[in-house]
Order: structure tokens, then sequence, then C-alpha cells
């Protein structure tokens, strides 16, 4: 079985860009340390401060599951309630 890639894409409202930063950096340690979990790395557009981007892989789509209905997730979705523009989420498969 094959790992599963998400680039999830996220888009801050331009007065909120510092709250959902630090609301993203909270998911990183817990998200690393969770069953499954590769790789949860956040990035920042160089040209667009509130365009944020996580490159994550999992080792089954069902762990990547889990994590999504994790309490640390709610409180994610709890805390920028109102402060992201726009969300994207695709999940991959490594072809090379």
């Amino acid at each position: 079985m094959s790992t599963l890639t998400i680039v999830a894409t996220i888009m801050a409202n331009a007065d909120k860009i510092d709250l959902v930063q630090a609301e993203l950096e909270k998911l990183i340690e817990i998200t690393r340390a969770e069953e499954g979990c590769i790789a949860y790395d956040l990035h920042r557009d160089n040209d667009n401060p509130a365009h944020f981007m996580f490159y994550e892989i999992w080792e089954s789509r069902a762990l990547w599951q889990a994590h999504m209905n994790a309490p640390h997730l709610a409180a994610y979705m709890e805390a920028t309630e109102g402060a992201v523009a726009a969300f994207t989420l695709n999940e991959m498969t490594l072809i090379a």
C-alpha cells in the first residue's frame, strides 16, 4: 500500500494572518507525534504572507482520517472561524 500525500492550502484573511499562523503552528508538534504521520511541514508563500500550505505524508488514508477527527484539529477550526478566506485540500499519491 502506498502512502498518502496531502497538500492543504490555507488563505488567511488579510487582517488575521498572525492569528492563523499561530494556530497552524500549534498543530505541528502534536500532529508529528500522531500514529502514521511521516511528514507534516508548514510553508508560507514568500510573496503573499496570507497564503499557507501544509505538505503532509501519511502511512495510510485511515490514519490521516483519524488525524482529521482529532481534538486539536477541532480546536484549530474553532479558533480560526471567520479568519480563513479559503481552504483547499488535495489527497495525492506519489508517482515517482
